[in-house]
């Protein structure tokens, strides 16, 4: 295979701090590289980097050459006829990269018409085939929603098909199945795998998901703090990892094949310090759980924490009346995690909305405490907002851009009656050194943030409430996995310290069969399977739980692409 991209010697530096320092690396055509990392160590500015998108803050050295031509020296002129044409880009988060007052068909449209000569007609046949490739569900009629009526699966679906649409021969993939369902996810990556060996397209995948690497990357490079530790074969990397950082990302890591629960005990953890003036990193055993009276369930016939009877939730959208919860009942006890697993647009963030009541029920009941909330006004409501709290899916629509950390949290507290000023910054100061930030972050703002640190900021401003029952969707899924290892062991400390109980949303099977007592398999609006688990892995009784099981990334999977290559559905 020829070399299409030679990075030499690459660094990025902003004012105060060095982002990517002398970095090397080589992609030849048809190869897929896997750069991994811990979020921040310089991955998404590595792939900013090639197609000159860093703000002007940022000082570049080195030489990016792609197809024989040096990035870095193009006029801008050059450099555009390239962007999503010979280079293209999926990027970490959809909801900020689509534009909110445009139609999801318009913009792929124009992602078409700006490299092809093709004409208004052809263009959008050629996007509704788009749309269907990388299953949008009815995309001649999706094509005029707008970003916000599509959940966030699917908008990181649409930036995929915007990224393809004119046959690029090198990919750069920023975290493209990270909002991904695992049905999905494998999909997605078994389109790109076939885009890869039909086109010969080059892959710069960059993830935080171990198996996907393992499946589907030919060589990885791995990051830490801006420079490339180790770079092996995938098969080489996971079977004789050199450096003591790869030994601990692989040692964090869950996965599916592993029957490890948190009642089992801590996962590993990466820890780092300075000896003799070198950076060393170690790996944390895997710690025998304290005792867990706290965590035990309550008896079957005790009081459920919260109580769901027979819930449906409608809304309207310009395309008419959407039934995404359709009568739903399950119990959370006290002291209990309920995970929530099922493909993108299954309905299940709308139940985690209607739960919290930013959706209203349209019939059921919905009890908390033994009362029904489901049908109380906005002043009887008040008093159990705090007692559920909500980390959200997608961090940066979340938080206030133009709050720091400090007036986000804070803002949390005195909604909620916390008058104390002392008060309220022992616990902002407490709950950001929980989840892993350093108190310099408190007078940051969001856009400071990578996409791992603001859904850090995401969990603590749900946490710092101290509530009884945290409605988790996908909290780590934007998390390398030395960090979700950090995040899932806090979670489970919080939980023994004050009795908390989770309902977890996750499309990663492998943190929900380790987070969870019960789990909930949801298919178009219904609970189609539930079980304790261990049984709902070991002995799944749905189809579609079987379908789910089946999706998970592996080695074996993809040993079987590799001997099977399948034809491109894709004209």
């Amino acid at each position: 295979m020829s070399q299409l991209l030679d990075i030499r010697n690459l660094n990025v530096s902003f004012p105060g701090h060095d982002a990517v320092k002398d970095l090397s690396f080589g992609i030849a055509a048809g190869e897929t590289l896997a750069l991994v990392g811990e979020s921040g160590c310089g991955k998404s500015t590595t792939a900013l980097s090639l197609l000159r998108l860093l703000p002007p803050s940022a000082q570049v050295s080195g030489n990016i050459v792609f197809e024989g031509r040096d990035l870095s020296a193009l006029p801008e002129d050059e450099i555009c006829a390239l962007r999503g044409n010979a280079i293209s880009m999926i990027f970490q988060e959809p909801m900020t990269s689509l534009n909110p007052v445009l139609t999801i068909g318009r913009q792929v449209v124009e992602a078409i018409r700006l490299h092809q000569p093709l004409s208004p007609q052809a263009a959008k046949a050629r996007a509704i085939e788009l749309l269907e490739l990388v299953r949008i569900p009815e995309p001649q009629r999706r094509f005029n929603d707008y970003p916000h009526n599509l959940s966030g699966g699917q908008r990181q679906r649409v930036m995929i098909a915007m990224a393809v649409s004119c046959h690029p021969r090198l990919l750069v993939a920023d975290e493209p199945t990270t909002a991904l369902d695992v049905t999905i996810q494998a999909q997605i990556l078994e389109l790109l795998g076939q885009l890869r060996r039909d086109l010969s397209m080059a892959v710069l995948l960059i993830t935080h998901d171990l198996a996907v690497v393992e499946q589907w990357a030919d060589r990885v490079a791995v990051m830490y703090g801006g420079r490339k530790v180790e770079e092996a074969s995938s098969a080489v990397l996971f079977e004789r990892p050199q450096h003591p950082y790869t030994r601990g990302l692989l040692g964090a890591s869950l996965q599916m094949e592993q029957d490890y629960h948190y009642r089992d005990g801590r996962l590993p953890e990466i820890r780092t310090g300075i000896e003799d003036g070198e950076r060393i990193f170690t790996l944390t055993e895997r710690a025998h759980a304290q005792p867990l009276s706290s965590l035990l369930p309550l008896e079957p016939d005790a009081k459920a924490l919260l109580s769901l009877q027979d819930v449906h939730t409608h809304y309207r959208s310009h395309n008419g009346v959407v039934h995404a919860v359709k009568g739903v009942s399950f119990d959370i006890a006290a002291g209990e995690s309920v995970g929530l697993v099922g493909e993108s647009g299954c309905g299940k963030s709308t139940l985690s909305k209607t739960i919290v009541r930013l959706v209203d029920a349209s019939a059921g009941k919905i009890l908390l405490d033994g009362d029904n909330i489901a049908q109380l006004d906005s002043a009887r409501l008040r008093p159990y907002r705090r007692r559920v709290q909500m980390i959200f899916q997608d961090p940066y629509a979340s938080l206030n851009p133009r709050h720091t950390v400090t007036e986000i949290l804070d803002a949390a507290l005195v909604i909620h009656d916390v008058k104390d000023k002392t008060e309220r910054r022992r616990r902002i100061e407490q709950i950001v050194d929980l989840v892993g930030l350093p108190q310099r972050a408190l007078r940051s703002y969001p856009h400071q943030f990578s996409g791992g640190q603001r859904q850090r900021i995401g969990i603590a401003r749900a946490l710092v409430l101290k509530p009884a029952l945290v409605i988790c969707d996908e909290p780590v899924s934007a998390l390398d996995v030395s960090v979700q290892a950090q995040i899932l062991n806090l979670l489970v400390d919080l939980k023994r310290e004050f009795g908390l109980s989770y309902l977890f949303i996750s499309h990663d099977l492998s943190v929900v069969r380790y987070i969870a007592d019960k789990v909930l398999v949801m298919n178009g609006g219904r609970i189609v399977e539930s079980g304790d688990h261990n049984s709902i892995w070991q002995a799944p009784q749905h189809d579609y739980t079987r379908s789910l099981i089946a999706a998970v990334p592996s080695a074996a999977a993809r040993r079987q692409v590799e001997e099977e290559p399948r034809e491109l559905l894709i004209a």
